[in-house]
C-alpha cells in the first residue's frame, strides 16, 4: 500500500496507466477546483499563522472524513526540493505548491487519483485525474470530496459570483477541466496552428505537461477552460465532451494520412527514435520527451511491437530529472543526469530485448 513517497516509485499513478477511453490520444483527464475558507484571508496576504490554522482545520476534518484511510499526508513545507519536484513530474503538486513559503501540505489519494493541496495559490486545490477521456468519473470522484468538505468547512462563496477565489479567472464555480492530449500526427503535417485557433475560439487554453506556464513537448498538450464565470460545473464538462472528440478525430485522420502517404518515412522516424534511445550514452529530458513522443505513435499505429505501453509510460516518467535522482539515490547535476538517463533507458530497452 502506498503511504510514503518511496512507495510512489514502484509505478507510473494513474495518469500514466494507459488505460481509458481513447487512450491511444487521450493521456488523461484532470478536473480541478479550487477553495478557499470565509473566515481567513488569501492565501497571498494570510499571515503564517493563518496558514498554519488552515491546514491544522483541513487536516483534522479530513482525518475524520470517510476518505482517510483512502489518502496519506504529505508536508511539503519540510520536503527537500528534489521530492517536491519529484510530486511536481507526478502532477500530484502544482509548481506554485512546491516553490510556496510556509505551512503547506497535500493529501494524496493512495491510486494517485485524487490530491488536495492546502496553501496553494488558493487555501485549497482539489485535483482529480483518471487515465484516458473519462469526463463524467472524474468528475463523480472529485464532486464525493468537494460535497464532503463543504459540509465542514466554510467556503468563501458568494450568491451572485459563486466561489470566491485569489485568481479572478478562477471566481464562479472555480472548476478547471482539463485533457491531456498526444498529438504527434497533428504536428508533423502542420495541423496544429489550425488546431489551437480553434481551441483559443471556443475560450480553451492549451498549456504543456505541467499546466499554467509550461510549454508544450514531446507533442504533448493540456487543454482546459479559461473560463469559470457564468458556466455551472456541468456546461463546462459538457463543452470539453464536445469538443476533445473533435481533436482525437483529427489526430487520427493525421496519423492515418501519414501512414497511407509516408509510411516509410514515418516507419523511418519511428525506428531512428527508438535506436537513439537503446543506444545513446548521454541524452537530455527534452529529447528523450521528443524521441519516447514518436515511439508512442509507433506503437499505437502497430509500428513496434515489442514495447508495451506500460513500458513506454515508465520511461517517460522515470527519465525526467527528478525521478532520475531518486532513483540514483543522490543529486545529479545537468550532465550527470545526461548520462544516467541514457544508462537507464539502454537498460530498461536492453532487458525488453532480451525477453523477445
Amino acid at each position: 500500500m502506498i503511504s510514503t513517497l518511496d512507495d510512489l516509485m514502484h509505478g507510473c499513478g494513474e495518469w500514466l496507466r494507459g488505460e481509458g477511453p481513447e487512450n491511444d490520444i487521450v493521456i488523461s483527464t484532470r478536473i480541478r477546483l479550487a477553495r478557499n475558507l470565509a473566515d481567513f484571508p488569501f492565501t497571498s496576504i494570510a499571515t503564517e499563522a493563518d496558514r498554519r490554522q488552515i491546514l491544522d482545520r483541513v487536516k483534522e476534518v479530513v482525518n475524520n472524513s470517510p476518505f482517510r484511510d483512502q489518502v496519506f499526508y504529505v508536508d511539503v513545507d519540510t520536503l527537500s526540493q528534489l521530492d517536491r519536484h519529484f510530486l511536481v513530474e507526478r502532477q500530484l503538486i502544482s509548481r506554485e505548491l512546491a516553490e510556496g513559503q510556509g505551512p503547506r501540505g497535500v493529501f494524496i489519494d493512495r491510486a494517485e487519483r485524487f490530491s488536495l493541496m492546502i496553501n496553494e495559490e488558493d487555501h485549497l486545490r482539489l485535483q482529480a485525474v483518471q487515465s484516458g477521456f473519462q469526463l463524467e468519473p472524474t468528475w463523480e470522484l472529485i464532486r464525493q470530496w468537494d460535497d464532503y468538505l463543504d459540509q465542514h468547512l466554510v467556503f468563501a462563496c458568494d450568491e451572485e459570483w459563486g466561489f470566491l477565489t485569489a485568481c479572478p479567472t478562477n471566481v464562479g464555480t472555480g472548476m478547471r477541466v482539463s485533457v491531456m492530449l498526444h498529438l504527434p500526427a497533428s504536428v508533423i503535417t502542420r495541423q496544429m496552428d489550425q488546431t489551437l485557433r480553434s481551441l483559443e475560439k471556443l475560450e480553451l487554453v492549451v498549456r504543456g505537461l505541467y499546466g499554467e506556464g509550461s510549454q508544450a513537448m514531446g507533442d504533448f498538450y493540456q487543454v482546459s477552460n479559461q473560463v469559470t464565470l457564468g458556466r455551472s460545473e456541468e456546461e463546462l464538462i459538457n463543452k470539453m465532451a464536445q469538443v476533445v472528440p473533435a481533436v482525437v478525430a483529427a489526430e487520427r485522420k493525421a496519423r492515418e494520412f501519414l501512414l497511407a502517404e509516408g509510411h516509410e518515412n514515418l516507419h523511418d522516424r519511428v525506428s531512428r527514435a527508438y535506436g537513439i534511445l537503446k543506444t545513446a550514452q548521454t541524452i537530455s529530458a527534452e529529447e528523450t520527451l521528443h524521441l519516447l513522443s514518436s515511439v508512442r505513435m509507433g506503437i499505437h499505429l502497430g509500428l513496434i511491437q515489442e514495447v508495451p505501453i506500460q513500458l513506454l509510460n515508465e520511461l517517460f516518467l522515470f527519465t525526467q530529472p527528478a525521478h532520475l535522482q531518486k532513483l540514483a539515490g543522490s543529486e545529479l547535476d545537468s550532465a550527470d543526469r545526461n548520462i544516467e538517463r541514457a544508462r537507464f533507458l539502454r537498460r530498461k530497452l536492453g532487458e525488453l530485448s532480451k525477453k523477445i
